[in-house]
């Protein structure tokens, strides 16, 4: 059994003192997570009618339950309550995303763009207020503003309809602007399972297959909660009208959803498809998408928009300052929830993603946007009245998932001579 296996390696690893035990917290969450998981998997057993699966789900359920109870006597006693990591392994870690910067210098650059975000939806709040007709006691407080926003909450079972409008009216848009290509198919989006919230409680892009597709599309999945965050915290941050431009724009089109689906039906050749990923290039697409769409959502749109740029630099911030001990898990909270407007459940799933479940990786859509952008500029100025921004896009999407260095040569060595002779 894979739970055996699992049990097995911890044993055999415990002797080597140089090794880092799991956080209290990590090794606590997956604990609790156990029976949503037998549950989850139960039900796509009866959903797609899996015949004789009966037993094999009592005997998986049996070793999950078993090994349940062996963490929680071997693993969590000896878990770590500290969730910091050594400085050495924390920047091993970022060039594992892509960030092939120092630590440091990610969280300057990333406060720098916090204040500079948070100075533009200073300006943009009273807009919204005129134009939505809010009730807000400080028009230039962006935090209220959201929460104002919030209020126009909307039901789970009308949410993927609202969703599916926004993101039908995504597509025109960036045709009628000419923004990049884009497929003339519909995307497919819908709600989180309990069981796949608990897993990935934040929304989240599943890519068909890269290799040996046979027509499979990729999915955006928006999760209803966080069960990490405890009982009576629940999320407020995707279920309202103005929070679905943004997010349909990163996970869908023109960001996640057609980057993998370009790899797919544009041709990426098997070494990139296999080898190149990094988050970097992931993210930073995304992020780089979401403020292409920026200038055609309308301003309650605009808004969201920012304040998740916003998060983006906060994370680029955060997730160092948190990982090398300069800041604590309260101070990082505090920010998350009054400075940038999130609930406590999705604070929470923040600070998790950042010291628990992958720690570095939150700084690679802050790190990535800021290198497209630097590219943009690059190769503007190089082209002068000569550049185009469909003809950019595009060739950034037909590059696949390079790093940012590799992008930036293909760039300057192919695409900017191509165009400088037009």
């Amino acid at each position: 059994a894979f739970t055996t296996l699992a049990r097995q390696r911890y044993e055999e690893r415990l002797k080597d003192s140089t090794l880092l035990q799991p956080t209290k917290i990590e090794v606590q969450q997956s604990l609790d997570n156990v029976e949503t998981y037998i549950t989850g998997i139960e039900s796509l057993l009866k959903k797609y009618q899996v015949a004789g699966a009966d037993e094999a789900m009592k005997a998986l359920a049996a070793q999950m339950k078993d090994y349940a109870a062996w963490t929680r006597k071997e693993v969590l006693p000896k878990a770590r309550a500290d969730a910091r990591l050594p400085a050495p392994l924390y920047a091993y870690q970022l060039k594992q995303v892509g960030i092939d910067i120092d630590p440091k210098l990610l969280m300057q650059r990333a406060q720098l763009e916090f204040m500079e975000t948070r100075s533009a939806m200073r300006q943009l709040a009273p807009l919204v207020v005129k134009e939505k007709g809010l009730k807000v006691s400080d028009p230039s407080d962006p935090v209220a503003v959201i929460r104002a926003l919030k209020g126009e909450k909307i039901a789970d079972d009308q949410l993927e309809g609202h969703y599916r409008k926004v993101i039908d009216a995504i597509d025109p848009l960036i045709r009628e602007h000419r923004i990049v290509d884009v497929p003339q198919r519909a995307m497919q989006m819908r709600l989180g399972s309990a069981a796949e919230s608990a897993a990935s409680p934040a929304p989240h892009f599943l890519p068909a297959p890269l290799v040996n597709n046979t027509g499979q599309q990729g999915t955006f999945v928006l999760p209803l909660g966080n069960p990490a965050a405890g009982a009576g915290a629940q999320y407020d941050d995707f279920n309202f009208g103005s929070a679905a431009w943004t997010l349909s724009a990163h996970e869908g089109r023109p960001g996640h959803e057609l980057q993998f689906t370009a790899m797919v039906e544009r041709g990426v050749s098997l070494a990139r498809t296999m080898f190149a990923f990094n988050s970097v290039n992931v993210e930073g697409w995304a992020l780089y998408a979401e403020a292409e769409m920026v200038p055609y959502e309308p301003l309650d749109g605009q808004m969201i928009a920012l304040q998740f740029r916003l998060l983006r630099a906060a994370r680029a911030m955060l997730d160092p300052m948190l990982n090398l001990g300069l800041t604590d898990r309260a101070n990082g909270e505090r920010v998350l929830i009054e400075q940038v407007g999130l609930s406590k459940a999705m604070a929470t799933q923040e600070l998790d993603r950042y010291m628990v479940r992958m720690p570095g990786q939150a700084g690679s859509y802050f790190y990535g946007y800021t290198r497209i952008l630097e590219l943009r500029m690059q190769t503007e100025l190089a082209l002068g009245a000569k550049f185009d921004r469909l003809a950019f896009n595009n060739f950034l999407l037909d590059q696949g998932l390079l790093p940012p260095d590799q992008l930036a040569e293909a760039v300057q060595q192919q695409f900017v001579p191509k165009y400088r002779k037009n």
